[in-house]
């Protein structure tokens, strides 16, 4: 364990500034170690805040107030907060978001007394890297310990692909439209394209979804993402599932520019624009990882041992740049547990108990087991559900086709699984997930008594609805 006399410069140094590798740095400060963060980018934050995760859902929160979606329940179909919407109006919600996020993150790694340093890393071996300041400065060897690697990823770009930034983008660059077109379609049904394309049609953007697997977000709950296509098609979204895209070609004629997009199957899409979101992949190019004896796989990510310790162990890797799950907050705790076990603190975490939230509109959240992978392992279970029109809240918020679903084991009656659709899914859930690690059950439901109105009295309702289908 390193220590004040450590011939090290520092005790960790940190590759990239996103969540993940911001939770190490931090964790590690906590613990009195000498700590350094390399950021590439003149910003902190990683693509998480800059270009992923903050941008795309604050875009979808301008979006569900500036075209008065929410409310439409109540006052019609027609109502509207702004007529005509342009992406300034909805960029000036971004990027107050954006500049709000950075300053807190660059204000955390301060107060913790760790080195933020603007430079690009490579490795020159196990406990050493060099660094190639941003600002001119003659390149120079940092070593330290411990060296964990949270660069994350970039959008994956298919080289036979004419991205132009104007009219064919990735969801690195897609912000940058210049103003909502008539016609979008997004290649790749994973969470980040479903979640632009029901985005963009809540817009009111004739949207086509094109993706080649036959279903939708395939890890959540079948009536969940059931519940999703339902709303999206009633936003006048296509969906195109089970087709393969063979071309995206760039098209003028009389009516101006196009994009055209060519499926397996021989059918021809044309479209203003379309977005190209088929995965992320580990932007480990630069990192010179043959130095050290590493590789990463055909998508750029590395492969870690359940403390997240690289084949080498003095190096960490956690974060988007491992791969599934790839969300913000498990890179969080991934960076909290590797820097706690490199210095020796024991810490745990609980991947089961992870909860998922998708961005769409609506939003889609969920933890535990689905019905399908419980009848797959041959576990007899039962399911309660309340939708939101029967909970006095959901209709003070307009919101009648939200739904919460809990799964209970037939015997125990304890808690399996909890999926939800609707206003404030990703906040809901985290109840179930609570209940999830106390190894509650349906009793705990029953007996509690919830604020009224709220979204939280589903519990109950669903609950109830559970126990009635077990009694017959």
């Amino acid at each position: 364990m390193a220590d004040a006399s450590s011939s090290f410069d520092f005790d960790l140094i940190v590759i990239g500034s996103g969540p993940g590798g911001q939770r190490a740095a931090i964790q590690a400060a906590k613990l009195r170690k000498r700590v350094a963060v390399v950021e590439r980018s003149a910003v902190v934050g990683g693509s998480c805040i800059n270009i992923g995760t903050i941008p795309s859902k604050t875009l979808r929160e301008a979006v569900l107030y500036l075209t008065g979606y929410s409310q439409r329940e109540l006052y019609g179909a027609a109502y509207t907060v702004k007529k005509q919407i342009t992406m300034s109006d909805l960029m000036f919600r971004v990027d107050h978001v954006i500049r709000s996020e950075r300053e807190v993150v660059s204000h955390q790694l301060a107060r913790n007394r760790v080195e933020l340093i603007g430079a690009e890393a490579s490795f020159v071996g196990p406990n050493s890297i060099s660094v190639d300041f941003l600002d001119g400065r003659t390149p120079r060897e940092l070593t330290a310990e411990f060296i964990v690697i949270a660069v994350g990823t970039a959008a994956t770009r298919d080289e036979h692909i004419p991205f132009d930034g104007k009219r064919v983008f990735t969801s690195d660059d897609i912000l940058d439209i210049g103003g909502p077109p008539r016609t979008l379609s997004v290649v790749g049904g994973g969470v980040i394209g479903t979640e632009y394309a029901s985005i963009f049609a809540a817009l009111g953007v004739r949207v086509t979804l094109i993706d080649k697997r036959n279903e939708l977000l395939e890890f959540v709950d079948d009536e969940i993402t059931d519940a999703l296509i339902y709303e999206m098609r009633q936003n006048r979204a296509t969906m195109r599932l089970g087709e393969e895209v063979s071309a995206i070609e760039l098209t003028t004629d009389s009516r101006g520019d196009h994009v055209e997009i060519v499926l397996a199957s021989g059918k021809r899409i044309v479209t203003d624009a379309a977005l190209y979101s088929i995965g992320r992949t580990g932007a480990t190019q630069s990192l010179d990882l043959g130095a050290v004896g590493l590789k990463a796989d055909e998508r750029g990510r590395l492969e870690v041992n359940e403390h997240f310790q690289t084949s080498e162990p003095s190096i960490y890797a956690v974060g988007d740049v491992i791969g599934f799950p790839s969300l913000a907050a498990t890179s969080m705790e991934q960076g909290r547990v590797a820097a706690s076990f490199m210095f020796g603190e024991e810490t745990a975490m609980v991947p089961e108990l992870f909860p998922h939230g998708v961005y769409t509109i609506p939003e889609i959240s969920m933890v535990g087991r689905t019905e399908e992978a419980l009848t797959e392992q041959g576990i007899p279970y039962e399911v309660g559900k309340a939708r939101y029109r029967e909970i006095a809240r959901g209709q003070i918020l307009g919101d009648e086709r939200g739904l919460l679903k809990l799964i209970f084991d037939l015997q125990s009656h304890k808690l399996l699984g909890v999926h939800a659709i609707g206003s404030g899914a990703t906040e809901l859930i985290h109840i179930g997930q609570a209940v999830l690690a106390f190894k509650g059950g349906m009793d705990y439901f029953l007996n509690t008594v919830f604020n009224y109105p709220t979204l939280a009295e589903c519990y109950k309702t669903a609950a109830l609805d559970a126990q009635n289908r077990m009694s017959g």
